[in-house]
């Protein structure tokens, strides 16, 4: 593959020859074993595949909360392998948004003030309130987690990622924690998040119908890409199935 770093406009991340082995010797775990990978920007991408097939761990990495053992790993036109952890710290706050399964909110502040905890150091935040409507909480900014339902949660924790207006939104089974309503609810918010923002929205998940809603859907097994599959047509969030 052509250095990505020669194409900055057309992808938001790359891979190349990317590794990952926890432990040394006979215990070592090859969590990634060279994985080529092109993401292009704006795209709804779903990263599908089995527990403990590498998913997660590629998705901690170009996220900038992990580093690979081998390979490279490119942001636009910028190597993350080469940065610094400061410089990491300094690319995980400016650009990237994290949502993950377990909401993390804290329970002794409201939806707005969670939020808050973003814009207050982000670069050219939102306001809390703008992201909490753009999530359908408009009514809900005054509640604490406590007297929101799980889905409720996880749209704070949404609009937590997104306030800071981020280049790209990481989401690690965002609805594993739902029942099939209510993820079909937090999945159009990120469909919408993609639609208003431009964000590139990476989905990791084994919930093989949410590949339905994505441009692209990466397959995954025992560390290495199986397939990669171009959704020609995209179907509604709302219409999914699992």
């Amino acid at each position: 593959m052509d250095d990505p770093a020669a194409t900055p406009q057309e992808l938001a991340y790359a891979t190349t020859g990317l590794t990952k082995v926890y432990g040394e010797g006979h215990s070592a775990v090859h969590a990634l074993r060279g994985v080529d990978l092109e993401i292009p920007k704006g795209e709804i991408v779903v990263l599908l595949g089995p527990s403990g097939s590498g998913k997660s761990t590629l998705l901690n990495i170009i996220g900038g909360l992990d580093r690979g053992t081998g390979g490279r790993v490119f942001f636009r036109d910028q190597c993350l392998s080469d940065m610094s952890d400061a410089e990491l710290t300094l690319y995980r706050r400016e650009h990237v948004g994290f949502v993950f399964q377990f909401y993390n909110l804290m329970p002794s502040l409201t939806a707005r003030e969670n939020v808050e905890l973003v814009t207050e150091i982000a670069e050219t935040p939102m306001a809390a309130d703008e992201a909490l409507a753009l999530v359908g909480l408009r009514e809900r900014v005054d509640h604490f987690p406590a007297q929101l339902s799980g889905g409720e949660q996880q749209r704070v924790a949404i609009a937590r990622a997104i306030a800071k207006q981020p280049t790209a939104l990481f989401c690690d089974e965002p609805t594993g924690a739902l029942d099939i309503a209510t993820g079909r609810t937090v999945l159009k918010v990120l469909r919408d998040v993609n639609a208003r923002l431009g964000s590139t929205v990476l989905i990791v998940t084994h919930a093989a119908a949410t590949a339905g809603m994505a441009d692209r859907v990466i397959h995954f097994a025992d560390g290495r890409i199986r397939e990669v599959v171009v959704n020609a047509a995209k179907i509604d969030p709302e219409e999914l199935e699992w």
